[in-house]
């Protein structure tokens, strides 16, 4: 067990700034993150259309001069694609990546009032102790999946758009439903209808 100042959950923009400022105030920190790659959200939905519906100058953090001088976007509204190549530049600049530990999913956060600590495991059974545990896994973190009758029983392949898979989909001549008309519908729409046969 090994003794930490901060862990932080989740590595998308929120977890991935407070690696970079709590360490900047001289705390030792480890962000545990799902995923196999950081970013969270952008990690996550990789869903064809994705892209951010808030201005790139807006959409970017405003702690360092210098990294705003150096990255360009190359859209007024980025593509998710952009927005994970431009956390992962973050990542790399700052030299974040040995605080941030992939393929980790927290299972517990246990309180000890006597010490004053916080005792985190992981699905692997490793436990780390901490004075503060930041939950940074953001509102979109956890899939909704409808409960849809039949769907266990569908012969059919299906998706879900924050768990797209990484080698994409090939929709070509098949006949596609999108349950959804949030953002999300609207965006992965025109993409899908521009492959499969009947949408």
């Amino acid at each position: 067990m090994a003794d930490l100042d901060v862990v932080i959950i989740g590595a998308g923009f929120a977890g991935i700034y407070a690696v970079k400022a709590l360490r900047d105030a001289g705390l030792t920190v480890r962000a545990f993150e799902a995923g196999d790659g950081i970013g969270g959200t952008w990690f996550w939905n990789r869903y064809p259309g994705a892209r951010c519906d808030v201005e790139s100058k807006d959409y970017s953090y405003s702690f360092s001069p210098e990294l705003q001088k150096e990255w360009s976007w190359s859209e007024r509204y980025p593509a998710q694609p952009e927005v994970l190549r431009y956390l992962n530049h973050v990542a790399e600049r700052f030299g974040l990546r040995p605080d941030i530990q992939l393929n980790t999913t927290v299972t517990a956060a246990t309180w000890d009032g006597e010490a004053a600590r916080w005792t985190v495991t992981t699905h692997d059974g490793e436990q780390r102790t901490a004075r503060f545990v930041i939950s940074a896994v953001g509102c979109l973190s956890a899939s909704n999946v409808p409960d849809i009758p039949g769907l266990e029983t569908f012969r059919g392949t299906w998706f879900h758009t924050s768990r797209w898979p990484k080698e994409g989909a090939d929709f070509t001549g098949k006949r596609v439903a999108v349950i959804g008309t949030g953002s999300t519908g609207i965006q992965v729409a025109p993409e899908i209808a521009a492959q499969a046969e009947h949408l």
